[in-house]
C-alpha cells in the first residue's frame, strides 16, 4: 500500500501535551495540521496514514503571538490543531511517530 505525500502536507506532527493526553483517554490524537486543510480532509489522511476509522474531527487556530527579538517586533505564524476522534477499537500511537 502506498501513501499519497500530499497526506503528509494535510498533517504536519502529532502534539504532545498534557492536555492531548488527557484527550487520548476519551479516544482522541492532537495533531497540528495545515493552515487550509478543512476536516473532510484531515479525515480522509488520517485514516489513510493510520489504518483507523474517524468519528469526527474539531479544529482550533490558534493565532500567532507577537514576540520581540533584540528590541525588533515579529510575529509567529498562526497554527492550526486538529482533535482527530477515533471510533470504538481503534487507536493511534503517536509516541512511534509517523
Amino acid at each position: 500500500m502506498s501513501v499519497k505525500p500530499e497526506l503528509y502536507d494535510v498533517i504536519r506532527r502529532p502534539i504532545i501535551t498534557e492536555k492531548s493526553t488527557m484527550a487520548s483517554e476519551h479516544n482522541a490524537v492532537v495533531f497540528e495540521v495545515a493552515i487550509d486543510a478543512n476536516k473532510p480532509q484531515i479525515k480522509e489522511a488520517v485514516e489513510a496514514l493510520f489504518n483507523v476509522k474517524v468519528k469526527a474531527v474539531n479544529t482550533v487556530v490558534s493565532k500567532g503571538k507577537v514576540k520581540r527579538f533584540r528590541g525588533k517586533v515579529g510575529k509567529r505564524k498562526d497554527t492550526k490543531k486538529a482533535y482527530v476522534t477515533l471510533q470504538e477499537g481503534n487507536a493511534i500511537d503517536v509516541a512511534t511517530g509517523l
